[in-house]
């Protein structure tokens, strides 16, 4: 065991000072003691909070966020961006997929996020040929979690049609394409190369009903039973629409008839669920992944909280398009589209915990564990040692105790000075807001933008 000790802590049920974590060679919390004793332990430099997992991410989208904001007299949606994304895939190479992904996945750490699902579906070659190793676009992320230092889900993402009842894939979606026996196949290779890893995990991705047939999706399941599985839903009106028109239910209503949603199920988006739908997934303990920076950015919606909170969903957070990559500007726009359409203010929190920033950052942190299939997202006994040290000297943060602290993290900071060291599985990956590899992966970055430039 390795021990570490911090000033205070932000644990599931409250705060505790003189923190004494044990961390045994996995990474995994064994002991935690408050009022405990300095003997033996690190010393952390300021009070700890958990790290935030990051839901749902499409890594190779941090290269072209800000690409598509500009105007058309015809009018820009998610469809127009989706064809514009299309456009930017033609160049793409395992080795572009690396680097954008190493650049990612530090700045993600640096901004707080401990670990993140990778919703993978860009599985061929620029032409749609499989690649000789049909896992090697999944590798390069892999690679990319491992130089970060980043906790890594690996999801792997079944992508076969190009419209609801199997309508056939347009060009700019033959990279990916991916049929159920190979992608169970690139699963269950994927298990081996990482059952060694203490920081991944694999999970079944599915793209969205859109893009998979109710057929292929149970014959994947079947497959592999008893694991995290993640889908688009319900992200845009026009989505839910092409879904009735074709079978007769919304997405939602439609996963649930066929494969009976439980809380293995991360659904993502879900921006526009019934009621009768929300009834549905908080009853199967499912989780909902919302991007709210990436939901707004695409002009997709409002997630319809305040039914979904009543009913005690759970939720997590995450980057999907990376046009925002902080999970404290997520949270941030999520309670503020509440506030704009409440037209009240502090709208998130409980009886237990009230402080509105304390209760966004815990309950994402927390909603995380299944759709991550590892023990994340809270400080105790059994989890995962990945936390951050908050810097209480800056001043966003000077003078702040408690909860208040969490209100004035998620509330009132800007940029990354607040965070002061991030711990992923009890070792230190940044340390006073640096990471070791940054300057190499933002050099192999530059030049991964400068041939693209160039091909463009």
């Amino acid at each position: 065991m390795t021990a570490l000790f911090a000033p205070a802590a932000r644990l599931p049920e409250a705060w505790a000072s003189n923190v004494r974590f044990e961390v045994d060679s996995r990474g995994v919390i064994g002991a935690v003691t408050a009022n405990a004793s300095t003997a033996g332990a690190e010393m952390l430099r300021g009070p700890v909070i958990p790290g935030m997992p990051d839901l749902h991410s499409h890594a190779f989208q941090r290269a072209m966020a800000g690409l598509a904001e500009v105007r058309s007299e015809d009018g820009d949606d998610f469809w127009s961006w989706r064809e514009a994304m299309y456009r930017f895939l033609a160049f793409l190479t395992p080795d572009d997929a690396e680097a954008i992904a190493t650049q990612l996945y530090i700045e993600m750490v640096k901004a707080g996020y401990t670990r993140v699902c990778e919703f993978h579906y860009l599985h061929n070659d620029p032409g749609g040929a499989r690649y000789r190793e049909p896992a090697t676009m999944a590798q390069a992320h892999l690679l990319a979690a491992k130089t970060a230092g980043i906790g890594i889900t690996m999801v792997p993402t079944l992508y076969t049609s190009g419209g609801c009842g199997g309508k056939p894939l347009k060009d700019g979606q033959k990279r990916f394409a991916i049929t159920p026996v190979q992608l169970v196949d690139m699963i269950r290779q994927l298990d081996k190369e990482t059952a060694s890893e203490v920081n991944a995990s694999v999970a079944i991705g599915l793209h969205s009903l859109r893009a998979a047939q109710p057929s292929e999706i149970g014959e994947v399941l079947k497959a592999l039973p008893a694991r995290a599985v993640h889908i688009h839903v319900s992200e845009q009106t026009k989505e839910v629409e092409e879904c009735v028109a074709w079978c007769g239910r919304t997405p939602m209503a439609e996963l649930d008839r066929d494969f009976g949603l439980d809380e293995r199920w991360n659904l993502v988006h879900a921006t526009h669920i019934t009621p009768e739908e929300i009834e549905i997934v908080s009853k199967a303990r499912a989780t909902v992944a919302l991007c709210p920076t990436t939901e707004g950015n695409l002009g997709d919606g409002f997630f319809p909280a305040e039914e979904y909170f009543a009913r005690h969903g759970i939720f997590g957070i995450g980057t999907d398009s990376q046009i925002s990559v902080d999970p404290r500007e997520d949270l941030r726009l999520f309670e503020y589209g509440r506030r704009l359409k409440a037209q009240k203010r502090a709208i998130s929190g409980d009886q237990c915990v009230p402080n509105v920033g304390a209760w966004l950052w815990l309950n994402a942190a927390a909603g995380s564990e299944k759709p991550c299939a590892a023990p994340v997202g809270k400080l105790q006994k059994g989890y995962r040692a990945d936390f951050l040290v908050l810097n209480s000297g800056s001043p966003n943060l000077y003078q702040r105790v408690g909860d208040t602290l969490l209100d004035s993290f998620v509330f009132a900071s800007a940029g990354n000075s607040d965070i002061r060291d991030v711990f992923i599985g009890g070792k230190r990956v940044i340390v006073d807001g640096r990471h070791p590899a940054e300057e190499q992966a933002r050099a192999r970055f530059a030049h991964t933008m400068e041939r693209w430039k160039a091909a463009a």
